[in-house]
């Protein structure tokens, strides 16, 4: 079965850290393009990082009002892209989702994760 899988949301408070999880299953992560996207309360959802696959050389951008805070990265022994979010802010809170676009195929969703920054 082909699917991705996040993990590792939660209730943080301001300053904190997380690092979220895109599992994959059922292809290759390490040849897929995979960005991370947040939806906040009112707003559209945003494109906040992405790594490219090994073709483009793991290449990563990052949106750049959250670019000194956060960091994509690949484990591919895990089938596995992070997304480690550090100095969060309350404006952080939402949901974290990540896609594949592979080099066939359909992209593909996972099903997000609830970051909440709150005190």
């Amino acid at each position: 079965q082909v699917q991705l899988v996040n993990s590792g949301g939660g209730l943080v408070q301001p300053g904190g850290s997380l690092r979220l999880s895109c599992e994959a299953s059922g292809f290759s992560l390490g040849v897929s393009v995979v960005g991370w996207y947040r939806q906040v309360s009112g707003k559209g959802r945003e494109l906040v990082a992405f790594i490219t696959g090994a073709k483009g050389g793991d290449r990563t951008d990052y949106l750049i009002s959250v670019k000194d805070r956060i960091t994509v990265s690949r484990d591919n022994a895990k089938n596995t892209v992070y997304l480690r979010l550090n100095s969060l802010k309350t404006d952080d809170t939402g949901v974290y989702s990540c896609k594949a676009s592979r080099p066939t195929g359909r992209d593909i969703w996972g099903q997000g994760t609830q970051v909440t920054v709150s005190s």
